[in-house]
């Protein structure tokens, strides 16, 4: 009888592991949960508390506690593979919320396999830290890979619409003064200028207009963008490039007025290697990184 109850026990084990291996990964962790429920936790080992001083106390927390990590902060692209559900962009957020982190971007899209989404982030910070994060949201039930881009070679690509004024610099300027009350002589003195487009003739100001237009249109070409929309006072840019290459442009395109701008987050992808072909990374070493100068004869 011990022998039966012994058996169907460990069938039951066994038929449990073999659901456990059966699951999705994205209810791995509850299978694991439902698994280890019933298993009696070893109690903790309990430590004597040392009769300490004041004076000791203090100074071996000060003396003994460890100094806060150096190493410094790097930017980390963390690629997600999620179950299209609701509440899964709260449940990460909230993660990393929790441990302190400040999202730099995050983009959600859909992908070619039915309910299966994509989710980009990235944010800054120190790498066991980023490690640490990486594995709790990969723990999470409906989350069936966390990816780390950060050191691998990446196509990254992000997407901008920007809406520039036509009118020049000194009408964005005055737009801007007009919406603030202790600006209102800057405004004053920015209508009086001979280049503000009421002081000009219609055919100059016209003319004005589409030297702007040009010059713009130009610029976003010599980027790879193009110009979406154009009205009589503004037109609308569209840019898709590296992040730093959108933050160039819009540096260079700030003089203009920049009446509105939408800005997407970075989407990211992995470079797919070919094959019998050298990636560039020589493993030889550099004679300056091997030998001495100062130990040379000289010349």
């Amino acid at each position: 009888m011990l022998s039966g109850s012994l058996r169907l026990t460990q069938c039951t084990r066994y038929g449990t592991l073999n659901q456990l291996r059966n699951y999705s990964s994205s209810t791995a962790a509850m299978a694991y949960k439902n698994l280890h429920r019933n298993k009696k936790r070893p109690q903790l080992p309990t430590i004597e508390q040392p009769s300490l001083s004041a004076d000791s106390a203090v100074s071996s927390i000060i003396y003994e506690t460890p100094l806060p990590s150096k190493t410094p902060k790097t930017q980390h692209v963390l690629n997600c593979l999620v179950q299209n559900e609701p509440g899964v962009l709260s449940l990460i957020s909230g993660t990393l919320a929790a441990r302190g982190f400040n999202i730099d971007s995050l983009v959600v899209c859909n992908t070619e396999v039915k309910d299966l989404s994509r989710m980009t982030i990235v944010l800054g910070g120190q790498d066991a830290v980023i490690e640490q994060a990486r594995k709790q949201i990969e723990d999470l039930v409906p989350v069936y890979a966390v990816l780390d881009y950060t050191h691998s070679e990446i196509i990254k690509r992000e997407l901008l619409l920007a809406r520039v004024s036509l009118l020049g610099p000194e009408y964005f300027q005055e737009l801007v003064a007009h919406h603030n009350d202790s600006d209102s002589t800057v405004s004053e003195k920015l209508r009086a200028s001979s280049y503000h487009p009421n002081n000009l003739p219609p055919s100059q100001a016209l003319r004005q207009k589409y030297e702007h237009l040009d010059a713009i249109t130009k610029l976003t070409s010599s980027f790879g963008g193009k110009v979406v929309d154009v009205s009589d006072r503004n037109c609308i840019i569209e840019l898709a490039a590296k992040p730093k290459r959108i933050s160039s442009f819009i540096a260079l395109i700030q003089p203009f007025g920049i009446l509105e701008l939408a800005r997407s987050g970075m989407m990211a992808l992995p470079r797919t290697p070919i094959d019998g072909v050298d990636d560039g990374t020589d493993p030889t070493k550099d004679a300056a990184d091997v030998v001495d100068v100062s130990q040379l004869p000289p010349g």
